[in-house]
């Protein structure tokens, strides 16, 4: 069954084309330069010690996979919700509805810790309140427009580039890397490198929301193919450059200690004074991925709503601003909740687990594109495949029970709601 964006009640219901090929690479940083590269280091490097970089290689692989899968899915489904619709399209509906629930369970609980990091950067001792506050004004951007939110993300990217360059910087030039010696997998295993990747691979998935923005993209078919790459290549560029300082600085056991690691970097590197600044620079990358993880839930949101495996309502697109305000304010309102009452930080493992899920049915979606449709070399959706179902076992353990109990909730209230609807 496919998405109609069609209103009984006359409402307009489809989104407007707006975004060329800078704004979308935008997007796609914003949501991958964020509060991952400031917090993940820490534990994938305990995952993995001195083969954290043989880790990011490994998650970066396997992010060029899903991304050219994406892309090419993207180009020839040019709709709300991403690998929803492709996996609907390609694998059938059981598949696609069961990527939507992945990413939409998932990325919310994202969303709610994205802004709680906001909050505990910006005023540890309320840190509830400024991130519900930090929610309201977010989903009021988006509600404003795709395009305000293009143009505060432009801003949250190049902050965020500059503190990270700072470090970098202050990191190579300090005299604690004279005598540094940068081993790489002398004390790895196997399982930890794999560890790692799973948990750096979480950093890189937000050139998801350049696909589930396909609506909204101008000339789809150009634009999205071209992003994404761009995207993910400034990222890994960006990633490695600044895992390679901070590693030279503080050294694999320094780095799997440290409590804020860039933070870290700088005090060793004798730059206190950069500290301030790196903390801002933490709160307002947490806000450039908590904006972008709303967009691309909300959007999903959208094409669930179509095909009424969420409440129909959520399909509608305001008339002046040409965005799903009711999956918007929804998405706000679930979030703001979680934020305001629960602590989920520490809770979300299953999300790296549920967006490895969604990425695993896209190569696969991939995997059936013929010749004529544009199919990327097979290589590229079976090492995407494999690789998804590989770190997403390699997770920690409670990370993948979290996980696969979310998914397995989901397919019984599909299982549910299809045997509910054959008897009427």
């Amino acid at each position: 069954m496919s998405s109609t964006p069609s209103s009984a009640s006359g409402v307009p219901d489809e989104l407007q084309r707006r975004l060329g090929v800078p704004d979308a690479v935008m997007i796609g940083l914003g949501s991958m330069i964020g509060a991952g590269i400031f917090a993940s280091l820490a534990p994938a490097a305990r995952a993995a010690g001195s083969g954290l970089l043989l880790g990011l290689a490994l998650a970066a692989v396997v992010a060029f996979c899903n991304a050219t899968s994406s892309a090419r899915l993207a180009a020839l489904y040019p709709a709300s919700g991403g690998t929803y619709v492709y996996g609907r399209e390609r694998l059938g509906e059981f598949w696609g509805y069961l990527a939507g629930w992945a990413f939409i369970v998932g990325k919310t609980a994202s969303c709610a810790a994205m802004a709680l990091t906001v909050g505990s950067y910006i005023w540890p001792g309320q840190a509830h309140s400024v991130a519900v506050a930090a929610v309201v004004a977010l989903t009021a951007v988006n509600y404003a427009g795709v395009q305000k939110s293009a143009l505060l993300t432009r801003i949250i990217v190049a902050v965020v580039l500059a503190v990270l360059a700072a470090v970098v910087v202050a990191s190579l030039t300090s005299s604690a890397v004279a005598t540094a010696r940068l081993s790489i997998g002398t004390d790895a295993t196997a399982g930890g490198v794999l560890q790692a990747a799973g948990l750096l691979f979480f950093a890189f998935a937000g050139y998801a929301r350049i696909a589930t923005l396909g609506e909204e993209v101008r000339d789809p078919a150009r634009t999205i193919p071209r992003a994404i790459p761009i995207a993910l290549g400034i990222t890994l560029v960006v990633y490695a450059t600044v895992a390679v300082s901070v590693l030279l600085v503080l050294g694999p056991n320094g780095l799997a200690s440290a409590g804020a690691p860039l933070t870290a970097a700088a005090r060793a590197a004798g730059a206190d004074w950069l500290v301030p600044a790196v903390r801002i620079g933490a709160a307002i990358a947490a806000l450039g991925s908590l904006l972008a993880l709303i967009l691309g839930v909300s959007r999903t949101t959208l094409a669930m709503a179509r095909d009424h495996h969420l409440p129909h309502g959520l399909a509608a697109v305001h008339p002046t601003f040409k965005v799903p305000h009711r999956a918007e304010l929804l998405v706000g309102a679930v979030v703001a909740t979680a934020a305001a009452t629960v602590d989920v930080r520490g809770a979300i493992g299953f999300s790296s687990f549920g967006v490895l899920a969604y990425y695993a049915i896209a190569n696969a979606s991939a995997w059936t594109l013929r010749a004529a449709e544009g199919r990327p070399a097979r290589i590229i959706p079976a090492i995407g495949l494999a690789g998804c179902l590989v770190l997403a076992f390699a997770l920690p353990l409670p990370s993948v029970i979290t996980g696969a109990a979310v998914l397995v909730v989901g397919a019984a209230a599909y299982g549910i709601c299809r045997a509910t609807a054959r008897q009427r």
